[in-house]
């Protein structure tokens, strides 16, 4: 699988970007805050529905846009499709697949697999749960549309119950059929929330559960002297399920939800869920978070990335790599097993802050990120370099192929 052609409109810095694209290796050079992270956050989002830098849409939208278009066309064993994806600053997004209408953003899902490593992948073993939690439904939804409908339609209920449940309290103790219609709202929401965080969870569990062996073993060729490593869902709320079928999981959810009833009323809040559920990296016998040091979190979270992109192996799908602007933050160790991992990647998108932070063992072509600023405002240019560049080879000179981009968001 890789990506032929890119094209965006208003996507944060880039007013208007046009890029052929090959198979191998492809390398963005450019100093910090030229843009060139939001070319892979671009295809990122297109092949998860979610920014790996923020939680909402609206800084994705160029300042002065009202939306922002990302097209992208991936070839697949000589299969072609286009997706196409209009970002709303407010508003529900709008896709299409080969320019014909899709009925929603998340059909889009599956036509472009990518795996992306960046300098934020720390956070997975040393941040909040959210971020591991918003990396394993990265990993779900990829499967496919079908995979994220659960968890859409598990918000959609969180929020209604959640409101509900603030006002709650204060219309129990006021009693009567105010009382008595919370009581019966609470029971209709307890039914739908607990049968999809069933689906959601039980999705969850399934991926994690085929993940884990990726993971351990690619820990292992980094770390072999290390302890070894292993990962484990931990519910919230005190939720326990022996079974990981989504039925089983939702019948113990919604026992669990009425047995934590007058708590969630008195707190205002959702207790138990997948929404406050978290994943457990585990050293040895000791969750990393708080324990691991510094060069184990690294190695702990290129492991994540490396099982992540064997996982889709498995799967019978060649992920497009991305990497961004993480060998600066690699020791010489885990960039040669990093160089090592990705020689054989179908398509390899690199960026790079300076360009001899890249191991001169990965070759392909050089493009640059630049910027002009003038009296209609910052801008940024893409130079291409025409040669392939390889340990071996001599420099070549670059051509400046477009100035028709905007402030930089990196």
């Amino acid at each position: 699988m890789f990506v032929r052609e890119l094209h965006l409109r208003d996507f944060r810095s880039w007013q208007a970007a046009d890029l052929e694209l090959e198979t191998g290796a492809t390398v963005f050079t450019g100093r910090n805050g030229f843009g060139k992270t939001n070319l892979l956050e671009a295809l990122f989002y297109l092949a998860t529905l979610r920014s790996h830098r923020v939680s909402s849409d609206a800084p994705l939208v160029h300042a002065g846009s009202t939306s922002a278009l990302v097209t992208a066309t991936v070839e697949n064993d000589g299969r072609e499709l286009t997706a196409e994806l209009r970002i709303n600053a407010d508003g529900a997004n709008k896709a299409s697949i080969n320019r014909s209408p899709a009925r929603r953003p998340r059909d889009l899902l599956g036509i472009l697999r990518a795996v992306l490593f960046a300098p934020e992948d720390l956070s997975l073993v040393r941040g909040d749960p959210g971020d591991r939690r918003r990396f394993i439904d990265e990993l779900v939804a990829q499967r496919g549309p079908r995979w994220v409908a659960a968890r859409a339609d598990y918000d959609r209920v969180l929020r209604q119950r959640s409101a509900l449940l603030k006002t709650a309290a204060s219309a129990m103790r006021r009693g009567g059929e105010q009382a008595d219609s919370i009581i019966s709202t609470l029971d209709v929401w307890d039914g739908q929330l607990a049968e999809l965080g069933g689906q959601v969870t039980a999705a969850r569990l399934a991926v994690l559960g085929e993940l884990e062996p990726h993971f351990t073993g690619s820990y292992a060729s980094i770390a072999p002297h290390s302890r070894p490593a292993t990962l484990r869902y931990r519910a919230s709320g005190g939720l326990e399920f022996e079974e990981t079928t989504p039925e089983a999981i939702g019948d113990a959810l919604a026992t669990r939800l009425v047995e934590l009833r007058d708590k969630e009323i008195e707190r205002g809040m959702c207790l138990v869920g997948p929404h406050r559920d978290d994943i457990d990296i585990v050293l040895g016998s000791d969750v990393a978070k708080g324990f691991a040091s510094h060069g184990e979190s690294w190695s702990l979270a290129l492991a994540l990335r490396l099982g992540s992109v064997e996982l889709t192996r498995a799967e019978g799908v060649e992920p497009v790599i991305m990497l961004d602007d993480v060998f600066a933050e690699l020791d010489a160790k885990r960039r040669a097993k990093l160089v090592e991992f990705t020689a054989g990647a179908e398509q390899l998108l690199i960026t790079a802050a300076v360009a001899e932070d890249i191991p001169g063992e990965i070759g392909g072509r050089r493009i640059g990120v630049d910027v002009i600023d003038d009296e209609t405002g910052r801008r940024s240019e893409v130079v291409v370099q025409s040669a392939v560049a390889t340990v071996e080879s001599e420099p070549v000179q670059s051509e400046r192929v477009q100035s028709d981009t905007g402030v930089s968001d990196e």
